[in-house]
């Protein structure tokens, strides 16, 4: 009969074996890996220096490991034999070079026809017949010298010709003729001689200048020069794309870069200077001529080559296009004829334009509204910023007008088409929050995620899943192939093919691999993920689609509010529009805030958030502005706190209902200040009526126990408690009666639990210093007779608390008595000349302290403690003075150096002193 084990042992049997299986495959893998790199060839050395290629090396030991540590540094050698031939070459060929200009310069009127003819042939052709010789012999260096020579002898000669053959022909004419033959010969002696670098770049050089200086010689006009510069520009760009040889490429790609640069300012100078529409065309024709041209290189060039080619047309594109209606309406609204232009450019996406170059043209775009934007910012600081003047002469008189009340001297007539641009940017933006899927399906094929295709390559929309660039295939940086984690095995095989994924390897099609469900990025993730928390893939990820979204409608709502602040400005209107026109903006805005709190969905935090801050701001400015007139003012700071706590009611549970809050209190407090200034009261008489709304503060705390919102809201009435107890300070009666008061709200709040451990020691705190400025503020010489009453009774009350409950601190229960007499004492014994007074507070402190020294009482032996070493302080200042003033001027500084060395030496010692006062301090009740 056979034997079958119990479900749970026979899992663990099996568990056993795979794992077995496991350990001895890892094995026979390291082992063919091992063998795999035994049979390769050594690779070559490399060059002596720092080896980047040896980044991320496996250990030593492990197959692959370089022979030598990271950062490896060989010991000099000798200077191969190539590098010396090199700087013998070069030292030669320049030597060459200066004699030949000497003697052009300077020997060669000595000389006839005939000899210089003859001279000049023979060394030109010389040089030039050389390295034709010396390539076929293998000396490579030393024919790239001579041709070096030989561009330099082509260039004296061309200056001989024109110094005795022709030397009444014009210099620039002269110089494009013998730049385009020179050109010519030298790209015919780079093609017949290919092993050359030298001709072809110099050939390239050579070609930038005949149309330039034809033109310049010619007495062309300036955009003729344009043209060409812009044929120039067209010409390198072919050579970039399909010239011979890295050299000339490079350079045809810089000097196609500088002219195509030189060209677009000529055409965007003539199109802004243009005078009327007419005079736009023909800048406009050359603009357009370049972005064509920009476009058709981007059709071969790479990828970042095509989206720079993009972003130039584009850009040429809007300046050739908006400048014929910027040439036919005032200066003042041409930037909408740019602004039209650059939106207009969005059409690109439903062309079939390269994907690249569609892209570099959308940032061309993207940088044409932000340009136009920028126009805004200050305009719009003014507005913003301009009430601020107020704050000097409040309540002077209602201005007549918007801008009187800024107090701005910038040219609002200039700045008419401002508040244009920002609401055609504000309504752009919602159109695309409104209508975000269709603009996303739209946008679709050019925004598609780039997936790693074979050998890293990026591929866009690679083959089906398991294949090597399929999304989730591997890792990114592998080129598709999975890569093995930390404990994985080498040698697993990739995902999707034929061998076994390693451990750690993301398959093909993993769930939650990114890309396995062929969505593209735009469509937004898993919900509750942020984009860059994915690892190292995931830190290329882009923001999901809501992201966008709300960051659409969030600029969308900042554009359209400033677009109507600045209107108010632009059109001056009445002041008291413009302030009912700023309230009912904070109004619209905080509706927006309270309607998308709480919704919940992805992505759609961005525009209450921004309503929110932006209704701050608003409601800031409004306020300030508001400050011209007392009506005004109260009508103003009344809606704001009413429209700000409705909102806080409104609102969930949250941050957002605590800033609501805060920001009604503050309303509230300013509303009490400008009820004080209305009564016509002082500052500090208008101090207790300050007291009003942090003792509402009070009460609505009580009432929301223990909601979010409570501790902000009175947190912010404290702050206005604290502006009271500032404007009080001038009078000290005053002072005294707001600290009395503010004690009160304190002990208010004290009867809460959670709110008793800070509010109950801030409210003795507050009622001892009330009673030491109304003291002060009497100029009572005797404080004892008014604090001994109140000390006593304390001292007794914590008598009976300490002998109800051993465990209660001396803090609570002696504390305050003990101040409420010491610490005046002591304030006036440091002014009374007597000895009296100094000599009862100190014996009194000494009682104190050697009390608390006896029944381990901290309250006693440090106030006691505190108070006698202050008051002997006072009693010895003035023959401590009369010492000081005896001793050498040396000795303070000796001794401070001496204590210092004994602290020094002993630091361990005192350290340990240090740890065991205060651990017995702790101890002490």
């Amino acid at each position: 009969m056979e034997h079958v084990p119990p479900p749970a042992e026979e899992l663990a049997r099996l568990d056993r074996e795979l794992a077995e299986l496991d350990a001895r495959r890892a094995q026979l893998l390291t082992r063919r890996a091992w063998l795999l790199a035994a049979l390769r060839p050594p690779a070559p050395t490399a060059a002596p220096g720092w080896n980047p290629s040896a980044w991320g090396a496996p250990a030593a030991g492990r197959p692959g490991a370089p022979a030598q540590p990271w950062g490896y540094v060989p010991p000099k050698r000798p200077s191969a034999p190539r590098s010396a031939q090199n700087v013998l070459l070069t030292l030669g060929g320049l030597l060459l070079t200066v004699a030949a200009v000497a003697f052009t310069l300077v020997s060669w009127g000595s000389m006839g026809i005939g000899g210089r003819s003859a001279v000049l042939a023979a060394v030109t052709v010389g040089a030039l017949a050389a390295p034709a010789v010396l390539l076929r012999r293998g000396l490579t260096a030393t024919a790239e010298a001579l041709a070096a020579l030989a561009l330099v002898l082509t260039l004296l000669d061309a200056y001989a010709v024109h110094a005795v053959a022709a030397p009444d022909t014009d210099g620039l004419g002269f110089t494009a003729v013998a730049a385009a033959v020179l050109a010519a010969l030298w790209t015919a002696y780079g093609l017949a001689l290919g092993r050359l670098h030298l001709p072809l770049p110099a050939a390239v050089v050579l070609a930038q200048w005949p149309l330039l200086f034809g033109a310049w010689a010619a007495g062309a006009p300036a955009l003729v020069v344009g043209w060409a510069l812009l044929a120039t520009a067209v010409l390198d760009g072919a050579i970039a794309l399909w010239g011979k040889g890295t050299g000339a490429r490079v350079t045809a790609c810089v000097g196609g870069s500088v002219m195509a640069f030189s060209a677009l300012m000529v055409g965007l100078t003539l199109s802004v200077t243009a005078s009327g529409p007419l005079g736009a065309l023909a800048p406009g024709a050359l603009l357009l001529t370049a972005a064509a041209a920009a476009l058709a290189g981007a059709w071969r060039a790479p990828r970042g080559f095509a989206r720079a080619g993009g972003v130039v047309a584009g850009l040429a594109v809007v300046a050739a296009v908006g400048g014929v209606p910027a040439a036919a309406v005032p200066e003042d609204w041409a930037v909408l004829a740019y602004l039209s232009a650059g939106l207009a450019l969005t059409a690109v996406v439903r062309t079939g334009l390269q994907r690249n170059a569609v892209l570099g043209v959308l940032v061309a775009s993207a940088a044409v509204v932000a340009g136009a934007l920028a126009g805004a910012l200050p305009g719009l600081a003014a507005v913003l910023l301009g009430p601020v003047t107020l704050l000097s002469d409040v309540w002077a008189g209602s201005p007549e007008g918007f801008r009187a009340a800024l107090g701005s001297t910038l040219p609002w007539t200039g700045l008419a088409a401002t508040p244009v641009v920002l609401a055609v940017s504000a309504g752009l933006l919602g159109a695309a929050y409104r209508w975000w899927p269709s603009l996303a399906r739209i946008a679709a094929p050019l925004i598609a995620r780039e997936e790693p295709g074979p050998g890293g390559a990026a591929a866009y929309g690679a083959g089906p899943a398991g294949s090597a660039g399929a999304p989730g295939a591997g890792t990114p940086e592998a080129g598709g192939a999975a890569v093995p984690e930390a404990g994985g095995e080498p040698g697993a095989g990739t995902a999707g093919t034929g061998g076994t994924p390693a451990p750690g390897a993301s398959g093909a099609g993993a769930p939650g691999a990114p890309g396995a469900s062929g969505e593209p990025w735009y469509a937004g993730g898993r919900a509750g993920a942020p984009w860059f928390a994915g690892g190292a893939p995931a830190a290329r990820r882009r923001p999901s689609g809501a992201s966008l979204r709300g960051a659409a409608g969030a600029g969308a709502a900042v554009l359209g509010w400033g677009a109507l602040l600045l209107a108010g400005a632009v059109l001056d209107v009445p002041y008291a529009v413009a302030v009912a026109g700023e309230t009912a903006l904070v109004a619209g805005l905080l509706a927006l805030a309270v309607r998308g709190t709480g919704s919940g969905r992805e992505g759609s935090a961005a525009v209450p958030v921004t309503a929110l801050v932006t209704a701050l701001a608003g409601a800031v400015s409004a306020g300030l502005l508001s400050l011209a007139s007392e009506g005004a003012s109260y009508a103003v700071f009344g809606a704001l706190a009413a429209l700000f706590a409705g909102a806080a009611v409104r609102a969930g549970a949250g941050v957002e209902r605590a800033v609501f809050a805060v920001a009604a209190t503050v309303g509230c407090t300013v509303l009490t200040g400008f009820a004080g200034r209305s009564l016509g009261l002082a500052p500090h008489e208008a101090a207790p009526l300050m007291l009003l709304v942090p003792a509402l503060t009070v009460l609505f705390g009580a009432r929301l126990r223990r909601n979010p919102a409570a501790l902000p809201v009175e947190l912010t009435g404290a702050l206005g408690a604290l502006v009271a107890v500032g404007l009080a300070v001038p009078d000290a009666p005053f002072l005294a009666l707001v600290l009395a008061l503010c004690g009160v709200l304190a002990a208010g709040a004290a009867v809460r639990p959670e709110r008793r451990p800070v509010a109950a020691y801030l409210a003795a705190a507050l009622f001892v210093l009330a009673a030491w400025v109304r003291l002060a503020a009497s100029e009572v010489s005797f404080p004892e007779a008014y604090t001994l009453p109140v000390t006593v009774p304390a001292l007794m009350v914590g008598f009976l608390r300490r002998r109800k409950d051993p465990e209660a601190s001396s803090w609570t229960a002696y504390g305050p008595g003990l101040a409420a007499t010491l610490l005046p004492s002591l304030a006036v014994a440091w002014t009374d000349p007597d000895w009296q007074r100094p000599l009862l507070l100190g014996v009194s402190a000494l009682v104190i302290t050697l009390l608390g020294a006896r029944y381990r009482l901290q309250a006693l032996l440090l106030l006691g403690g505190a108070v006698l070493a202050l008051d002997g302080l006072h009693e010895l200042a003035p023959y401590v003075v009369q010492v000081a003033g005896a001793l050498p001027r040396w000795l303070p500084p000796a001794l401070a150096g001496l204590l210092l060395l004994v602290v020094g030496a002993t630091y361990e010692q005192r350290l340990r002193d240090a740890r065991r006062l205060k651990d017995a301090l702790g101890r002490m009740r």
